[in-house]
């Protein structure tokens, strides 16, 4: 693993998790924020420091033109935090590694892409082996909490047979764009209308049963994807938003594996407004069986800023090309140069 004493880091999309990595970034000794990028014309022109929230200046522009940017600020390494889907943010990963540059990005399918997305994971493998660097896709759920986590506790075991991981969330903790996402205070038939269209779902179920069911050297048959609202039976409340009763306040998304006929592995989630308890659990049948819960639960969106800014040192040190949590040694926190 590479020393993280001198890393110059690059922001490309500044939402609200891109900022939190900036902030974090800013905060860790040995770590530079050099280059900020996004094509919000609202933010182009800010000030990077002003512009995350860090609480004084940097003397760095927010641009709009990535690789431009890049070349001009030298990092060594990109942050990339524009979108969940992989066929969308392929166009930038291509472009941007023509910067040999290595990159790590909270794109939720790219942090397992070999199951859904074989030709597109093989596309950015090449480039980033031809450009001689290392592409990591991570971030909390998926990248940890019901993947990475679980295939840890494994190793432990003898033998396993079955694995489900629970993870429920008080989501009047998380960012807005997260609360609409599960749709929150929508009308039941607004909901099912946003699930058909796929901008009402947790991305991830089918990446992190993917690297789990390789991780334990099972072949999976079939994954299913189940989405369903939780209904407010009261007025429930966040900082943005208030849901009457009757309304959804949140998403109950349950996927299964198959292998060999049966449901071997169950990643269940709820995020729901007014969610009474929180908490991170999984149950390994195996020899040993292990059961493990966090109460209180995982918060989302520190722990994906986290995740990527604590993955750094190792995408730096990492072999060309495209790696997941699987393949690359499990982050601890990084405090930076002592």
């Amino acid at each position: 693993m590479r020393r993280a004493s001198d890393v110059r880091v690059m922001h490309v999309g500044l939402g609200p998790i891109g900022c939190a990595v900036a902030r974090q970034i800013a905060a860790r000794k040995g770590m530079k924020l050099v280059a900020g990028v996004d094509v919000d014309p609202a933010k182009t022109g800010q000030d990077l420091g002003t512009l995350a929230g860090i609480g004084r200046r940097l003397g760095v522009k927010v641009t709009a033109d990535a690789v431009k940017t890049a070349r001009a600020a030298k990092p060594d390494v990109i942050v990339l935090c524009t979108g969940s889907a992989v066929k969308t943010v392929l166009p930038q990963v291509e472009m941007l590694l023509k910067t040999r540059t290595p990159i790590v990005s909270t794109t939720e399918e790219l942090a397992y892409p070999w199951y859904t997305h074989v030709r597109q994971a093989r596309r950015i493998d090449t480039l980033a082996k031809k450009a001689k660097v290392a592409v990591l896709g991570t971030g909390v759920n998926p990248g940890y909490a019901m993947d990475a986590l679980p295939i840890a506790l494994t190793a432990v075991c003898e033998e396993v047979r079955s694995i489900r991981v629970d993870r429920v969330q008080d989501a009047s903790r998380r960012r807005l764009p997260f609360q609409q996402k599960i749709g929150a205070g929508l009308t039941i038939e607004q909901f099912q209308a946003k699930v058909r269209d796929g901008s009402v779902r947790h991305v991830g179920l089918t990446e992190s049963i993917a690297m789990i069911a390789d991780a334990m050297g099972w072949r999976l048959e079939r994954i299913t994807d189940d989405i369903q609202p939780k209904v407010a039976g009261e007025t429930v409340t966040s900082e943005f938003l208030a849901v009457d009763p009757g309304y959804v306040c949140g998403i109950i998304q349950d996927g299964v594996g198959y292998v060999g006929g049966k449901p071997l592995i169950r990643l269940h989630m709820e995020a729901t407004i007014g969610q009474p308890e929180s908490f991170d659990a999984v149950e390994i049948e195996g020899t040993p069986s292990l059961s493990m819960k966090i109460a209180g639960g995982i918060h989302g969106d520190v722990a994906t800023a986290s995740m990527v800014v604590n993955a750094i040192p190792h995408v730096l040190g990492a072999a060309p090309g495209l790696h997941t949590m699987r393949d690359l040694p499990l982050p601890s926190f990084y405090p930076g140069r002592r």
